[in-house]
């Protein structure tokens, strides 16, 4: 983490990632490109997620997450920050010159080997078949689908555990406590995600959240009664409700929003913790 000295009020508390392990160098042109954002907005362009809006412009890298170059050695010839995503990503160069990003594992280095394949070895950064992966090991990228590519877990700092192999499926335990069965003959990586101090980064003022896209939300208690349901009384008042409510008079907090008969669910051994 890097601290500031209190220069400003804005100063004082603020705490960010420490980049200077990243390359200064520009992104690679080739896998990038401009983009808009929705911003909250629809397609007739009205606000259907309150709070966002504006930001600085930024330039889509393109992940890869499908890995569909197998059994090709390639090496990590840069480590980047990627503003669209929490971990940080790194540039891999292929045995026959093809260059693309990946998300970058903790402990990867510039130089460091990396294969998707079969027989890979079972060291960080390496990415193969879920029954080939020993119980114990932590792992990311996880495809859920099989040919769907990697979709679970894919934020800075986590990783999944693998606990037993059970037939054709593998147990995992996902960082949010949940345990769910997948079939062991789809692909993950192995290790945890790179940035794992991303989580205890202090904003330090309003503005800095502005530039990410963030803008300001108002309490429900300081509104009045009909534009939500906390609003109204004199002064600075208790709720009035036994639990907190939405603006659209919903339940707010310890609701189960998942579907009851949700197909998936089939494959959920044990549910997150609350």
């Amino acid at each position: 983490m890097k601290k500031y000295n209190p220069t400003s009020p804005g100063r004082r508390d603020m705490e960010i990632i420490d980049r200077s392990m990243l390359a200064k160098s520009e992104p690679e042109k080739s896998l990038t490109f401009g983009f808009h954002r929705a911003k909250g907005r629809n397609s007739q362009g009205r606000i259907t997620t309150r709070h966002k809006g504006g930001g600085v412009k930024r330039l889509y890298r393109m992940v890869d997450f499908m890995y569909d170059k197998k059994n090709v050695p390639a090496r990590v010839e840069a480590l980047e920050y990627d503003p669209n995503r929490s971990s940080f990503i790194a540039r891999v160069v292929y045995k026959d010159g093809e260059r693309r990003y990946i998300l970058a594992p903790q402990g990867v280095k510039v130089g460091s080997n990396f294969e998707v394949s079969e027989k890979a070895p079972i060291e960080v950064g390496f990415r193969t078949l879920l029954k080939n992966i020993p119980v114990g090991t932590f792992v990311y990228n996880i495809e859920l689908s099989e040919g769907r590519g990697a979709q679970l877990v894919r934020s800075a700092g986590i990783g999944a555990q693998v606990l037993a192999h059970d037939g054709d499926y593998t147990n995992i335990k996902m960082p949010s406590g949940e345990v769910r069965r997948i079939p062991s003959k789809n692909w993950a990586s192995i290790g945890m995600l790179s940035n794992p101090e991303w989580r205890y980064q202090t904003i330090g003022k309003a503005g800095r959240n502005r530039l990410r896209g963030i803008r300001p939300s108002v309490r429900g208690t300081a509104m009045n009664p009909r534009d939500h349901p906390h609003g109204g009384g004199e002064g600075r008042t208790q709720r009035g409700m036994p639990s907190p409510k939405t603006k659209w008079g919903k339940l707010a907090r310890g609701v189960r929003t998942r579907q009851k008969k949700k197909k998936s669910s089939m494959f959920i051994l044990q549910r997150r913790r609350k």
